[in-house]
């Protein structure tokens, strides 16, 4: 018999707050932090604001070897642990899935770089830690103890999203019984900007920073550079029920698949998106008509928004389809949080919809599908299931089914 697996504990570091109340402040004021990134004119970043990770860890010697993607991970990791209550012997058993991007960040330690020359008095023994994908993970093993099976995710923009999904599926299969997942990441760097502005990624039309990231808009024109980290405590039903955990979702189903298109752009179709998609509702045991929430991966970009509108339309707006579920974008209240989206976003959406809130999908005057009912203001949402999508560059498509408990 496969275990039912639930969320039991979260940890969020975001632009909007770091605390399911700060998060919800903030979306209920209307507050964001996109602003004109710094040595790097005309473009728009959206930063988390007085991070520092001794908050959360205390003085650790090991803080030296961690990019800043790695910081949000390990503080959000912490953040997960306590708010789970789990014993230390529990730690020890527990499972860690981490979606990591590379770390871009690279005049940081290569800031006078001649001839091809890399090395300099600055530059710190074991500087290759702050651009090894796994580093994230080995920090959080050390800190919290952590011992079970793991694996580091590295599928560009749906890379937290598909660790949640690994993890889950671990424990459904009787694998372990508690694990860690989620993720950090920060491409708010020059290494970081530079790579998105030659991929053409970015937007610079110009205009206030607060209305440039404008998701399924038709004025759309790019992406503005996010950063953050969210880790969730899964467990499997029965074990979080016989310690008494407070359970604040059920993960019911999941699906993954790659596009085999281009190395950046999705598939125009969004076909193997859509089976993604339609992956996670089967496990899930859901159908179209169920869903009441989709927390789109909305980059407000030409070619995703189009993809995805078109992928929504048919499989939940179809003349076949009896009820059609609301839709917001989170990366319109954070900018795209690369390889931590989905992670960030679905402990965004967590804190706000335990006051049955929804953060509305900012800056979208002209939609570029009508058929689909896009969330226009902070309403008030009382259902229970939820989609959650994360496309990356190379053709990777990801989705969760989730039930909130």
């Amino acid at each position: 018999m496969k275990n039912r697996v639930v969320i039991t504990g979260c940890g969020c570091i975001s632009s909007l707050g770091n605390t399911p109340e700060s998060i919800r402040d903030t979306v209920s004021m209307g507050e964001v932090a996109f602003a004109p990134a710094q040595d790097f004119e005309g473009y728009i970043v959206c930063p988390v604001s007085s991070f520092d990770l001794t908050t959360y860890t205390g003085r650790w010697k090991n803080k030296k070897y961690l990019a800043r993607g790695a910081q949000f991970t390990l503080a959000a990791a912490i953040m997960a642990a306590k708010n789970s209550e789990l014993a230390p012997e529990q730690l020890e058993q527990a499972g860690l899935f981490i979606g990591a991007g590379p770390n871009f960040d690279i005049s940081a330690d290569f800031h006078s770089m001649q001839n091809g020359e890399l090395d300099n008095p600055d530059l710190a023994a074991l500087w290759m830690l702050k651009y090894l994908p796994n580093t994230a993970a080995s920090a959080i093993s050390q800190f919290l103890h952590i011992h079970g099976e793991n694996s580091t995710v590295g599928t560009a923009c749906s890379a937290s999203t598909q660790a949640i999904g690994e993890a889950f599926r671990k424990i459904k299969d009787g694998y372990t019984t508690i694990a860690f997942a989620g993720g950090g990441d920060s491409r708010i760097s020059q290494g970081g900007l530079l790579a998105y502005k030659k991929a053409q990624a970015l937007w610079n039309k110009g205009g206030h920073p607060c209305a440039a990231s404008r998701p399924f808009d038709a004025a759309r024109g790019g992406f503005i550079a996010g950063e953050g980290g969210a880790i969730f405590v899964l467990e499997s039903l029965e074990h979080a029920q016989a310690r008494g955990a407070h359970i604040l979702a059920e993960i019911c189903g999941y699906g993954a698949t790659m596009d085999a298109h281009t190395m950046t752009a999705p598939h125009p179709e969004g076909m193997y998106a859509e089976k993604a998609v339609c992956t996670a509702l089967a496990e899930a045991n859901m159908h179209p008509e169920e869903i009441e929430l989709i927390a789109a991966h909305g980059t407000s970009t030409l070619l995703n928004d189009q993809m995805e509108a078109a992928l929504l339309e048919r499989i939940f707006y179809s003349d076949e389809t009896i009820s059609s579920p609301k839709v917001t974008a989170i990366k319109s209240w954070i900018g795209h949080c690369s390889a931590a989206s989905g992670a960030v976003e679905l402990g965004i959406l967590l804190a706000t919809l335990e006051q049955k809130q929804v953060p509305h999908v900012r800056n979208l005057t002209k939609p570029c599908l009508s058929k689909i009912e896009f969330v226009t203001d902070n309403s008030i949402f009382s259902g229970t299931k939820i989609i959650l999508e994360s496309f990356g560059f190379g053709g990777q498509n990801s989705a969760l089914a989730l039930r909130l408990w």
